[in-house]
């Protein structure tokens, strides 16, 4: 896609983002005296389960992985996508398995039935692959929303992640959570546990995203050294860490 029409379409997603924000009525209170942190990842890259899963696990927490079925095992210059065996691995190990359509399509492009079709394909995989559970908890590709799915997607799952840059506190769309990335540069990410002081200082529910977690990372990710340092913090100022249904189950959404 030419450069004028990537920064066109770029320019569509964060309009039709903030217009679901603006203009959503259903909402979850998020009140909780205890400062919530969910770890999530999305696509998902192998190397979220061998290092990312592993470092959660190393500190008695869980996380949650958005997985794109049609994405699997591929192979790319930077990163290997999770496989079937992987996607099951992390159900045994009870991380929360959600769903990141199968596509890996913006949701804007499946039109008429196709988005059904493609978040049945994914329920589909994930079943096969032996995840014990449906997802329930939805992520979407390139964090890029739409208004005329909500009804589909309100009817399959209790969330809905974007990004935003913010810790969802107060009267919070559930079909719209926000996020805060952890991605490159390297001093950017380790800066983010700014994000973890702000929740202690006023609770809420603080939402990571990323992708692989590598020594040498795609520039969405970042290394592990970063995201243990990250998980750590959070664990040592006290926060309580969970996959994202259970938070929201916490929340008694």
């Amino acid at each position: 896609m030419p450069e004028f029409l990537q920064k066109v379409d770029g320019l569509v997603d964060r309009l039709a983002n903030r217009l679901i924000w603006r203009l959503a009525q259903k909402k979850l209170a998020v009140a909780t005296d205890v400062p919530l942190v969910s770890f999530t990842f999305d696509d998902v890259p192998d190397s979220a389960l061998h290092q990312g899963a592993e470092i959660l696990e190393r500190h008695g927490v869980r996380g949650t992985f958005y997985i794109a079925g049609g994405l699997e095992g591929r192979v790319e210059p930077d990163r290997t996508l999770i496989t079937a065996a992987g996607c099951e691995a992390l159900s045994k190990r009870e991380h929360e398995v959600g769903c990141h359509t199968f596509s890996h399509s913006k949701i804007r492009r499946l039109t008429g039935g196709a988005l059904a079709r493609d978040l049945d394909r994914n329920a589909d995989y994930l079943a096969a692959s032996g995840v014990a559970e449906p997802a329930r908890n939805f992520a979407f590709p390139y964090n890029a929303a739409w208004l005329m799915a909500r009804r589909e997607l309100g009817r399959r799952y209790r969330t809905c992640r974007a990004a935003g840059e913010a810790i969802n506190r107060g009267a919070v769309d559930p079909m719209m959570l926000k996020a805060v990335e952890i991605r490159q540069p390297e001093a950017h990410a380790l800066a983010l546990t700014r994000w973890i002081d702000d929740l202690v200082a006023q609770p809420g529910w603080l939402v990571f995203f990323t992708h692989d977690i590598a020594p040498r990372p795609t520039p969405y990710g970042c290394t592990p050294e970063t995201f243990e340092h990250l998980v750590r913090y959070a664990v040592e100022k006290g926060c309580t860490v969970l996959p994202v249904d259970k938070a929201l189950d916490r929340l008694g959404g």
